[in-house]
């Protein structure tokens, strides 16, 4: 059930003002004066300022019920509106004006009484006693519910100032953990990968100097280390620096003509208007074509490579085939490369499929949704 409105509930109470004191009225002896149903109905409008207007709506309360007093007789029922608005201002914080209001007008109150009937002063006070103890009441009331209400919000405030600091210690956490990661990435690939570069390069610079040609697995030694230093390089920023990584759909002409180098003849087409893709969508498709490349390289045995990527309403599909030596009937065992690949489609909301294709060979479809984030 839905909490009610601020204005309904004025308006509740606007009506149930003026059916109690109209049968304040009805149930009094003597005349009813028309002037008192006027004000009751004056007193019930009040109540619609209540929400918005606490203050405003007290100081017509008591005019009305001062008024009041001069054409019918008083009663505790026709000081509900005063009642009803001194919790409200309470309730708002402006405690010092049903001080500076009620106090005095109910002080005038006594006064008259005591002018227009001859009672002893003891009579009036208790009289006056059972109005005061529902003023009193009805401010204690407004004090309870605005304590009340401090405290929760101060409550929601520390859960809030918890959950920051839960997050940001989990957000310190995995970044020291990218760090150490990082570390141990530099110091045990960089140096590897730095002498395979090296080797290559001196191999290919003497078999330059002796006036041999230089063989293609050879260079492609030499490509291959070059760009996997510049990769590790680029993975280890992202570690430090998440969100950084270079890696796009920009990359996948290079990367397919690597993969042709190295000795896995590969093409690539494009179906459909191209266009902008977010970030992370244009390095997961990157990653998946490279992950499939390299399948291929390893596995596939001598074969041929086709990239195609297809621009769709609010999708992007990602597609790598060969015609490699995997067969339909049987069942492929996912590696590491292809769990990761799964991941990074799932992440985004997307789907993949990796399985051998129906006329042999092995099949890769990811299909990314534009929006993913």
């Amino acid at each position: 059930m839905g909490k009610i409105s601020p204005f309904r509930l004025d308006a509740v109470l606007a009506v149930t003002v003026v059916l109690v004191q109209l049968g304040d009225l009805l149930l009094a002896e003597g005349p009813i004066p028309v002037l008192g149903l006027v004000l009751v109905a004056a007193a019930g409008g009040v109540m619609l300022l209540r929400s918005n207007f606490p203050r405003i709506t007290l100081l017509l309360a008591v005019a009305g019920a001062l008024a009041y007093g001069l054409v019918g007789t008083p009663s505790i029922v026709q000081s509900l509106p005063i009642l009803l608005a001194v919790y409200t201002v309470v309730d708002a914080g402006h405690w010092k004006l049903v001080v500076a209001v009620v106090v005095p007008a109910l002080t005038l109150s006594i006064t008259g009484d005591l002018l227009s009937q001859e009672r002893p002063l003891r009579e009036v006070l208790q009289q006056a006693g059972l109005p005061a103890g529902w003023f009193v009441a009805a401010a204690f009331l407004g004090w309870v519910s605005r304590e009340r209400r401090a405290y929760v919000r101060q409550v929601e405030e520390r859960a809030a100032e918890a959950e920051r600091t839960r997050e940001e210690m989990a957000l310190r956490r995995a970044g020291e953990e990218r760090l150490r990661i990082a570390r141990d990435l530099h110091d045990s690939l960089t140096h590897s990968i730095s002498v395979i570069k090296v080797q290559a390069g001196v191999a290919v610079h003497l078999a330059r100097k002796r006036g041999e040609e230089v063989p293609a697995a050879l260079a492609a030694i030499q490509e291959a280390s070059t760009v996997a230093t510049r990769e590790l390089r680029e993975t280890l920023d992202v570690l430090r620096e998440p969100g950084q990584s270079s890696q796009g759909l920009a990359g996948l002409p290079a990367l397919v003509e690597r993969a042709s180098a190295a000795g896995v003849p590969a093409s690539l087409a494009t179906d459909g208007p191209e266009r902008a893709v977010p970030a992370e969508v244009g390095q997961a498709a990157y990653r998946i074509v490279q992950e499939a490349l390299t399948n291929v390289a390893r596995h596939a045995g001598p074969a041929t490579a086709r990239v195609r990527l297809a621009f769709g309403d609010g999708e992007l599909a990602v597609r790598v085939t060969d015609d490699g030596r995997a067969v339909p009937e049987k069942e492929s065992r996912p590696g590491v490369g292809l769990i990761g690949m799964r991941e990074r489609v799932t992440a985004l909301g997307g789907t993949l499929r990796a399985a051998p294709a129906d006329d042999g060979g092995f099949d890769v479809h990811a299909v990314l949704p534009l929006g993913a984030g």
